[in-house]
């Protein structure tokens, strides 16, 4: 299955401003690319990359004062099955853990596991350890926040999120991150693509996807606490502790978003 996937992102800036930006495929997808996904702006900017410490491709690049527009269009080879999901899936004694994986086990910026153990273990300490347990840690998630564009805000965590019971993709996914570290099982959030493919079609503007991964039986798997069922199409971007290591741009200076534009869909 082809999916045609990309952006146009303009930005109003107020002076000359360098800027980072987290905007190209995933560096473990980049041989499904049926050519490059390089960020095109205008004005026409050199754009330098990276690699960062989560294994992200990251540009960077200075704009000029005034109007900056981002763009790219791509197609991306992606399999059709859904989501793989594996029920008897089991948990890693947190002592047996690969020491890269540790640092998924605490908490972060967003999401606060020292404010959220003692819920968590209310909730789910006596869940059946491994997949059966993320799987009721998405079930709650999915049923206890509400999706509302209108209530997303920068500074919203993780701890946030419980108690106000609304939020965007990335609220469902931070809460759903907490909690699992709470319970000693490794998660990262990811951000990417994931258009309407295979699912009724949503009349709300496409946006990028927020979802994460836990890591079980030696090996990370998806979940997805906002939908809360396997997808076809995801097209991950970015790994992180949260948010936070992972925004689509990060600017040093004075910037206003003009325009937002995203698109996910397959391909005849």
């Amino acid at each position: 299955m082809k999916i045609r996937v990309g952006y146009r992102i303009d930005y109003e800036c107020t002076q000359r401003t360098p800027m980072l930006l987290m905007l190209r495929v995933h560096p473990s997808r980049e041989n499904d690319l049926h050519g490059p996904d390089d960020i095109r702006s205008t004005p026409a900017l050199p754009v330098q990359t990276y690699i960062d410490g989560f294994g992200n491709l990251c540009s960077r690049l200075v704009s000029p004062a005034g109007l900056l527009s981002l763009t790219t269009d791509a197609i991306i080879e992606s399999s059709p099955v859904q989501d793989l999901t594996m029920p008897d899936a089991q948990q890693i004694d947190a002592g047996l853990l690969p020491s890269e994986n540790l640092v998924f086990l605490l908490g972060s910026r967003y999401c606060e596991t020292d404010k959220l153990s003692d819920i968590a273990w209310s909730l789910f300490g006596k869940t059946p350890l491994g997949w059966q347990r993320v799987q009721a840690i998405c079930d709650f998630v999915h049923a206890h926040i509400r999706f509302d564009y209108m209530a997303a805000r920068a500074t919203k965590s993780a701890f946030d999120v419980f108690h106000e019971r609304e939020g965007v993709c990335r609220d469902f996914a931070h809460l759903a991150v907490a909690l699992c570290r709470c319970m000693n099982i490794p998660a990262r959030y990811c951000t990417g693509y994931l258009g309407d493919i295979g699912v009724p079609k949503d009349d709300s503007p496409m946006d990028f996807s927020a979802w994460f991964e836990a890591y079980l039986d030696h090996r990370w798997y998806t979940f997805d606490a906002r939908h809360n069922r396997p997808r076809i199409g995801r097209v991950l971007m970015a790994r992180g502790r949260d948010a936070a290591d992972v925004p689509l741009s990060n600017s040093f200076g004075v910037v206003t978003l003009r325009r937002f534009e995203v698109w996910s869909d397959e391909v005849a």
